[in-house]
């Protein structure tokens, strides 16, 4: 099983209770050698993962993400670079790949898929690429069972929010805060409410993301969504030489 049936499945059946975990790490960071490496540890106890495709501008992302993503560009990291580590290595959980489109269109599209089936990869974020626009890619990897996976607001209107759920595959991606990755705001007392709307609203999974740095904020929202996305939080542990498996069990345990 792969793309979207295979995200939803694992995000539906976690490996420990709660909702289930998806770290977020920029491929190639902090070097290239470690991040095959990184990736078995971090699968120990994630139900999905998602890697960051180094980009120049990447707009949605805060200062952990962006510094990040420019030392892995200086480290020689390219989506063909991340296709080619993914090939040598088996994971039994699905890989998700946060692109900006830039990359993407450059790779080709019909290459793209190829890759990915190639790789392991099961599906697509992609920040700035609106839904009004994202028909060529997404008929493309649902061609492939591949999933497109689009991403909501507190600021996005329910008949939008409706229509996201309905063209996406694997889970909706709900943004908690307003702004960019990693702020030092912690997560607002009515974002529950929100998030408790897209959940009813979504006919797939929905899984929490931005703002999600501690077992306080996974308590704060585990009643309303399926899944925590940890982005920055991980990045962080991973520059300090801190292991990333012990940071997830902390979110949880």
């Amino acid at each position: 099983m792969i793309g979207g049936k295979h995200i939803e499945e694992k995000i539906r059946t976690p490996k420990a209770a709660g909702p289930a975990i998806i770290p977020f790490i920029t491929a190639g960071y902090p070097n290239t050698g470690d991040f095959k490496q990184t990736l078995h540890e971090i699968a120990k106890k994630a139900d999905v993962i998602e890697i960051g495709v180094p980009f120049s501008d990447p707009m949605a992302d805060g200062v952990t993400i962006q510094r990040s993503s420019h030392l892995a560009i200086e480290n020689g990291v390219t989506l063909k670079w991340i296709f080619n580590q993914l090939k040598e290595i088996q994971l039994d959980i699905p890989i998700v790949l946060m692109s900006y489109l830039n990359p993407l269109y450059v790779f080709g599209m019909e290459d793209l898929v190829e890759a990915s089936i190639a790789s392991g990869v099961d599906g697509f974020i992609v920040p700035d690429l609106p839904i009004e626009e994202s028909k060529e890619l997404n008929n493309q990897l649902i061609d492939a069972d591949l999933a497109l996976i689009q991403l909501v607001t507190p600021a996005t209107p329910l008949d939008r929010i409706e229509l996201i759920s309905d063209q996406s595959r694997g889970f909706v991606y709900a943004v908690t805060v307003k702004g960019v990755t990693g702020g030092e705001d912690a997560l607002s007392a009515d974002v529950t409410d929100y998030l408790q709307q897209v959940h009813e609203i979504s006919r797939i999974p929905v899984c929490a993301g931005f703002g999600i740095r501690e077992k306080s904020d996974v308590e704060m929202i585990a009643d309303y969504v399926d899944g925590v996305i940890v982005g920055s939080a991980i990045v962080e542990t991973i520059e300090q030489g801190n292991s990333p498996t012990k940071f997830l069990d902390q979110l949880k345990n």
